[in-house]
């Protein structure tokens, strides 16, 4: 067993040499366009990829001798990294120093290692920070000079996996010959693509590597999302049918918040649609589609606007307390264009480019702004609900009153569990630097959807379509009577309501009478 210090600080070793660097496209496929490699230590690195990848569901036969390992195998439940057009190229001065008859004049390896093997790869067992070998290393025997340092898994043998890619003679190419690595251990796997030689420097590799999980191609981490979206989308599905059928029932005492409120409930069920649509594609392809993933970003920069201003305006009386916003309204709007123009951005560069290659001030830099909007709603719907809750209170409109209160604490609630996860994100983010625990990481962002779902579910309660809402809708007296709330009690709260009017008209009739 390794010691807790030791196996911190080969993690570290990999999370820096997995920061260095990264491919251009968030995929499934990798490719690289004539990119450099970075020193690191005593070599030249490039970090070609690293995904959660699932152990095959099927496992091939070992090839029999003298037989081509093909690419154009059945993909159905294999999973596999797989090179394709690999190149690389040094500087033509570097290459016109060689001897052209000589077989190999550099060497590039390609390491594939999964996380857990973290310890395998350089010389921290060897109390040494190299990655490449070196000749003082080499006199105990442990690795060969020239070489990457890495140590075979008794318990998986051939792995971490070695390959090798030579430049012959004065050849300014080495190119890779097309092959394909299976998977059969779960786990996150990292591609490296390393120099060992300090005379290649400036070398530029191109091409592109593709990872399959037995599933299709997208990534491990990812793919529970797929099923949590479809999930998703049937149950906005069942709510926005639930929420029509009360809506035509009671079509003729709709208000105005019961629009806001099927807005919302129709775009949370496009939303979720489209990110199921944008996955299944991208699991069917290796790509994200571009189309499906513009609109599916759209729609949720648009969903979680539209829900914020709803809550605020909510907060502030609109529907219930008062017919209009006034001269407020210019700014809930100011507010809530500013926060959907940011959070468009932030969706956008999260899903449409690689996180790794967006450097962290600019990832601040673009969360920062969203951060501090939802607090200015925050701050802004608290303050509203505290002075409609006192206006609530001087009017005695008791059942109003106890309506706001439960909209009150349901919003509390809210706020709690998302400062909470905050905490956990930020604690989940920090103890797995390298990715090890990628199997729970789709948990964060389906946590927010679930969220903003269970909330939705509790204002259609709470604001549900009912008899007499009319009354109830919004206050033009300082003292008017108390009125039923939009809740579910539907009939029997209409007929009861019905009863007290009449019982009050007969007692002002008698009253009437008494004066005469």
């Amino acid at each position: 067993m390794l010691s807790a210090g030791r196996r911190g600080t080969y993690f570290w070793i990999l999370f820096l040499l997995s920061a260095i660097s990264a491919s251009r496209v968030r995929a499934a496929i990798h490719e690289y366009n004539n990119e450099g490699f970075i020193p690191r230590f005593n070599s030249l690195l490039f970090h070609g990829g690293s995904e959660g990848l699932y152990a095959s569901r099927i496992v091939d036969q070992p090839p029999i001798a003298g037989q081509r390992d093909e690419n154009n195998k059945p993909l159905a439940g294999k999973s596999f990294i797989r090179f394709e057009s690999i190149t690389f190229r040094r500087p033509k001065k570097i290459a016109d120093k060689q001897n052209e008859m000589q077989q190999s004049t550099g060497v590039v390896e390609v390491i594939i290692i999964e996380v857990k093997d973290s310890d395998k790869i350089g010389g921290a067992y060897m109390n040494s920070s190299a990655i490449c070998c070196h000749p003082y290393l080499a006199k105990g025997g442990n690795c060969k000079v020239g070489e990457v340092i890495l140590r075979e898994n008794p318990d998986n043998p051939g792995w971490p996996r070695k390959l090798q890619v030579s430049f012959e003679g004065r050849s300014e190419e080495a190119v890779m010959v097309p092959q394909t690595v299976e998977i059969n251990e779960t786990g996150m796997y990292y591609l490296y693509f390393v120099l060992c030689d300090p005379e290649l420097k400036g070398t530029l590799i191109s091409g592109r590597t593709v990872w399959r999980n037995p599933e299709g191609y997208l990534p491990g981490r990812m793919e529970p999302l797929m099923t949590f979206c479809g999930l998703m989308s049937l149950a906005y599905l069942t709510l926005g049918s639930i929420w029509f059928l009360r809506f035509v029932q009671h079509w003729k005492d709709i208000i105005k918040l019961h629009y806001e409120i099927t807005a919302i409930i129709a775009l949370g069920m496009c939303e979720m649609a489209l990110w199921y649509f944008e996955y299944a594609n991208f699991n069917s392809t290796g790509r994200r589609p571009l189309g499906i993933t513009l609109w599916a970003v759209s729609f949720t920069a648009i969903r979680k606007t539209v829900s914020r201003i709803l809550l605020l305006v909510v907060s502030m009386g609109y529907g219930v307390m008062r017919a209009t916003l006034g001269s407020a309204s210019s700014q809930v709007m100011l507010l809530g264009g500013v926060y959907f123009v940011a959070t468009e951005a932030l969706e956008l560069v999260e899903h449409l480019g690689n996180i790794d290659d967006v450097a962290g001030k600019v990832r601040v830099f673009l969360a920062l702004p969203v951060a501090v909007l939802d607090a200015c709603f925050i701050l802004w719907i608290f303050s509203s609900l505290s002075k409609t809750l006192e206006k609530l209170q001087n009017r005695r409109s008791m059942a109003k009153l106890e309506l706001y209160r439960k909209f009150t604490n349901a919003l509390a609630v809210c706020v709690l569990l998302s400062v909470a996860w905050i905490g956990y994100e930020l604690y989940f983010n920090a103890s797995d630097p390298v990715s090890e625990l990628w199997r729970r990481a789709w948990i964060i962002p389906a946590f927010w959807s679930l969220n903003a779902f269970l909330l939705l579910i509790f204002i259609c309660i709470l604001l549900a379509p009912s008899h007499n809402p009319t009354r109830y809708a919004h206050e033009t007296g300082d003292d008017e009577e108390e009125s039923i709330p939009l809740s579910g009690s539907g009939v029997f709260a209409g007929e009861l309501v019905s009863i007290v009017d009449k019982e009050r008209k007969v007692v002002e009739v008698l009253e009437e009478d008494k004066r005469e």
